[in-house]
């Protein structure tokens, strides 16, 4: 071995015992000979010479990447010299007469990489250099098994390397493709095609591996060269003979399945393709078929479902009823074989079943009625659709713990049973009765069915008739049209042997479920409802997962059924009597099935069940003192002696106690404000013992987040259910709230003040105003002056909750001045955060990024200006509010953020934001009248350079009654203005002082820096 050599082999060694070192200067010296000149040479001498298959596989992959990269300058002798070298080597020929080495007697990858080297030699030169390379090639092949074999794998490498569309190719590559199929058709398809058929009739018995070889490359080339080479009696008949000779290797029949496959799958006008696939006479292969897991059978099954895919399609793009009839013939013809291989055997990847079944019952929507094959198929495609969404019971118990198997699985098949639930409502809306006796008939055999088996059928049978649900209309729903009537109360009245499964359970609560306006017109079936989700199928079901799900399913029903449930109130409470005791249990460290927050659903459904108008008065307190009253002693209880807790018994109870608040804010749901203020008082004073309770729990635990967010959820509740009856507690309870001023807390409180604002308007003044000046020096405190960091790092929990506070916050403002509220603003107590307030919304109004946030801000502004603004007829309310307004509201938000290339017209909410400007424009002139417009428009648009005609006709506009004109002059305007200020210097100086202005500003009072800042800086006159 010489040096070359030795390091090739040191570069390709994987034992790990050379050393690394010398492994880095082995493939350091290969790279360098890569860049020699004589590259070329070097490499071929040693594919001539060397044995190594290390050393040609490496010779033969530096000569394809020097070929890629250098082909168009190398000299024409060069060229010649590799092609007649890769030439030689391809045909079996020696390169001297020393005897030299046969690189067609290596291995198979030596002999793949000399296919690529030459396949690349056929990308620059074919056909216009070297025209004659495969026919000059098609002589050899008489050399015997190892030149046909390499001329196999030479058109598999044209196939991968340059023609096939399964590899994503550029416009060059696409382009030459063309070339290379255009010449190859002119000039010897024809030939290579004969090639072919010799090969295959006369070693077919000698030699079925190499015929196998023969045919799979065949197969590539179907799709693009003339059908009629292939699709003749000479070799159509030899494949299907060769299909149907038993006693042949399975791999030579499937080889031949996939070239009659791609026969069928060859892009034609409709009816040709029917003739042709008519004259297959497909049914030959039906009986292939079989239960067995060979590779003819995935082959021949293949085979049937793109022929039957073709046929489909062929009847779609048929224009002639003649033709739409032969296709339905061909289509009965092989659809069992289809459906068949659809339940028993792995379908290609390249066939979907969906979408075949789909297309097929799209066919049938046109009809006025089915013939008696197609409701046959019908059935057969139910039974696909049932075996395609069944579970493989050795899963059973993975989905019944819910372990990381089974969660992976339940979520595998609920993404896969997406597009079979879409088909089978389609079905069911083709053949509804076929469908519904289907469905029937599978709950009836799943019952039957064998223990090992029972839990997937149920399951399935039962998820087909949850999803044929969504395909039924309400009316047909009600009135229980067609099986319906025997379907539901089949479905509530069986009794399932695998009904303690997790996955059968789940989904008959929610088929119940589904069915539920059934029962709502036949309510002769509500016992057995009831029953259903009251015992052990249901809220008693042992398995977790399961009761909590039913828990929130009854809370539906409960509120679909409503009234028509009040006889059965007693006999519903006394079934949940274990629940409830369980839930108020004083045993606070088990984690029984009600530790989580969906237990409060029974409560939910308890609360919609004694809280209607239909139930008795006198009974309706009994039942609800019945249960506040054990909810609250415990939360007494409780607190009562919390302090002299260790800290894992002080968790615990406060686990507990978080649990009894629950339950009696979603017991609280059921009940209106009209009941429990008007009509039947005594509940609502039931509501405030309980509140004042609960309010206690703040004062007990107020560093304790879960318990402050459940009592605000609470007191939530409360508003809506005792109005305006609620304010005595409120002082207690917001004085409570307010003592925690984290921003997580904060913004839950911001929205409780929200929801009263909203609720009662001016008549929450005095709160509002007492607790105002505590909420903005609170947030003044916490939110930052500056911007919110951005760029890596800057996403944290803690930014995340401060820019939530900051949208509350603006929310809250928002919602004071538009509800007639903004006097608290100016409250003695609240006076010394007017100026940072005002600060802060036109700081906001003018660049913030949020667009609605800046929309909210200059609504505000608006507000604030009719409230606040009565001159000239009257006496100012806010000293030196209106000239903020007209020097820096108006100037920096109305016409320099606007004047900005960041407000981009072209996003929908910036238009709305840039309509709430105008409309303030208009406001301010109403307001301030000629004092508002000779400001803006003698001192703001000589900055801008506006031109004196288009200020005049801004005046003009303003002063009419046209908003929207208003708004599309000013737009024209503003973009009017952009152009012309493109690189202005002196505009430019005026932007960056408006935004020192927003800046400076918080360094003192607004009002009294407005003219120093305004006037002499940004305007000088003269």
């Amino acid at each position: 071995m010489d040096d070359l050599e030795k390091a090739i082999i040191i570069s390709f060694d994987e034992s790990g015992t050379v050393d690394s070192v010398l492994k880095s200067q082995a493939v350091a010296f290969c790279q360098q000979i890569k860049e020699n000149p004589s590259i070329c040479s070097i490499c071929i001498e040693r594919l001539c010479f060397c044995k190594l298959v290390q050393v040609q596989f490496w010779c033969l992959q530096c000569l394809h990447e020097v070929l890629r990269v250098r082909y168009t300058s190398m000299s024409p002798e060069e060229k010649s010299f590799i092609r007649r070298s890769v030439f030689s080597m391809a045909c079996f020929e020696a390169m001297d007469d020393k005897g030299s080495v046969r690189v067609l007697e290596g291995p198979a990858f030596i002999k793949n990489k000399l296919a690529q080297v030459l396949v690349t030699l056929i990308y620059f030169e074919y056909p216009l250099i070297w025209s004659s390379v495969f026919i000059d090639y098609l002589p050899h092949l008489s050399k015997g098994v190892l030149v046909i074999d390499m001329f196999c794998r030479v058109f598999n490498a044209l196939d991968d390397e340059l023609i096939s569309l399964d590899y994503p190719r550029n416009a060059e590559e696409v382009a030459v493709a063309a070339r290379v199929k255009d010449a190859m058709r002119q000039q010897c398809v024809g030939q290579i095609v004969r090639v072919w058929y010799d090969i295959v009739s006369m070693n077919r018995n000698c030699d079925p591996e190499l015929c196998t070889s023969v045919l799979d490359s065949m197969r590539r080339y179907i799709s693009w060269i003339d059908i009629g080479l292939i699709a003749n009696d000479a070799f159509i008949p030899l494949l299907f003979e060769l299909i149907l000779v038993d006693g042949t290797l399975d791999q030579l029949r499937g080889a031949a399945a996939g070239c009659i496959l791609a026969v069928v799958s060859k892009r034609m006008d409709p009816q040709s393709k029917l003739t042709l696939l008519q004259s297959l006479q497909i049914s030959r292969v039906f009986g292939l078929v079989v239960d067995s897991d060979s590779e003819l059978v995935s082959k021949v099954a293949a085979l049937l479902t793109g022929y039957a895919a073709e046929v489909l399609d062929c009847s779609k793009r048929l224009n002639s009823e003649d033709g739409k009839v032969v296709a339905m013939e061909l289509l009965d013809e092989v659809l069992p074989s289809v459906f068949y291989v659809m339940q028993n055997c792995e379908v290609d990847t390249t066939f979907s079943i969906v979408q075949f079944l789909s297309g097929y019952v799209g066919t049938m929507k046109s009809l006025s009625g089915l013939r008696e094959k197609q409701l046959v198929h019908v059935g057969q495609i139910l039974e696909v659709i049932r075996a395609q969404i069944r579970y493989d019971p050795v899963y059973r118990d993975h989905l019944d713990t819910l372990d990381k198997i089974g969660r992976e699985e339940e979520d595998r098949m609920t993404e896969f049973r997406k597009d079979l639930f879409v088909l089978l409502r389609n079905v069911g809306r083709v053949a509804p009765d076929v469908t519904q006796i289907f469905i029937r008939n599978s709950l009836v055999g799943g019952v039957a069915s064998s223990v090992d088996r029972n839990v997937e059928e149920v399951e399935a049978a039962l998820s087909l008739l949850y999803a044929l649900g969504e395909s039924i209309s309400d009316e047909a729903m009600r009135t229980g049209s067609g099986l319906l009537r025997e379907l539901v109360p089949m479905l509530l009245s069986t009794r399932f042997p695998c009904h303690s499964s997790r996955l059968v359970a789940l989904v008959y609560l929610d088929t119940v479920t589904r069915y539920m306006k059934f029962v709502l017109e036949n309510t002769q079936y509500i016992p057995m409802v009831l029953a259903a989700f009251l015992d052990e199928r249901g809220i008693h079901h042992p398995n977790v997962n399961v009761s909590r799900r039913a828990s929130y399913l009854f809370m539906r029903v409960v509120k679909l059924l409503k009234a028509k449930l009040v006889p059965f109130i007693e006999t519903i409470l006394q079934s949940l009597q274990d629940t409830i005791v369980q839930f108020t249990s004083m045993d606070c460290t088990s984690k029984e099935l009600l530790g989580s927050e969906d237990g409060s659903h029974i409560f939910e459904a308890i609360g919609l069940l004694i809280g209607m108008e239909d139930v008795p008065p006198e009974k309706q307190s009994d039942y609800l003192s019945a249960l506040l009253t054990p909810l609250c002693q415990q939360v007494e209880s409780l607190l009562s002696n919390a302090k002299v807790q260790n800290p894992e018994e002080s968790a615990a109870k406060i686990s507990n106690i978080q649990q009894n608040v629950m339950a009696i804010n979603a017991l609280s749901k059921g009940f209106s404000e009209r009941l429990a203020t008007a009509s039947r008082p005594a509940i609502g004073l039931m509501f405030k013992q309980t509140l004042d309770i609960l309010l206690h729990i703040l004062v007990v635990f107020p560093e304790i987040g879960p318990l402050r967010c459940k009592v605000t959820s609470f007191i939530h509740r409360m508003v809506d259910t005792l109005g305006a009856s609620v304010f005595p507690y409120l002082p207690k309870a917001l004085e409570q709230l307010l003592a925690e001023s984290e921003p997580k807390e904060m913004v839950g409180f911001l929205i409780l003040i929200n929801q009263l604002i909203c609720k009662f308007n001016t008549a929450v003044h005095d709160i509002l105003e007492e607790v105002y000046p505590t909420i903005a020096g609170t947030i003044f405190n916490i939110l930052p002056k500056d911007a919110f960091p951005s760029g890596p790092g800057s996403n944290t929990e803690e930014i995340r909750e401060l820019q939530e506070l900051q949208r509350t916050v603006y929310t809250f403002l928002h919602v004071i001045a538009t509800h007639d509220l903004s006097s608290v603003f100016l409250s003695p107590k609240s006076r010394a955060y007017l100026d940072p307030t005002m600060q802060l919304l036109l700081n906001t109004s003018c660049k913030h990024k949020d667009i609605l946030i800046r929309k909210a801000c200059v609504q505000i502004f608006i507000r604030l200006i009719k409230d606040w603004c009565t001159r000239p007829y009257g006496e100012e309310k806010v000293p030196g509010f209106q000239n903020f307004v007209i020097e820096a509201f108006a100037m920096n938000c109305c016409l320099y953020s606007v004047l900005d290339k960041s407000f981009e017209f072209r996003d929908a909410n910036t238009l709305v934001l840039f309509g709430e400007i105008v409309l303030a424009q208009k406001v301010m002139y109403e307001k301030f009248g000629n004092e508002f417009l000779v400001h803006f428009v003698s001192k703001g648009f000589p900055t801008a350079h506006c031109p004196q005609d288009l200020a005049e006709q801004y005046c003009q506009k303003l002063q009419g009654n046209d908003i929207k004109a208003l708004k599309s002059f000013y737009q024209s305007l503003i973009e009017n203005l952009r152009l012309q200020q493109n690189g202005s210097l002196v505009f430019q100086i005026a932007l960056s002082l408006y935004t020192r202005l927003i800046i400076i500003i918080g360094e003192g009072s607004m009002f009294s820096y407005c003219n120093k800042l305004c006037c002499p800086f940004l305007f000088p006159t003269g």
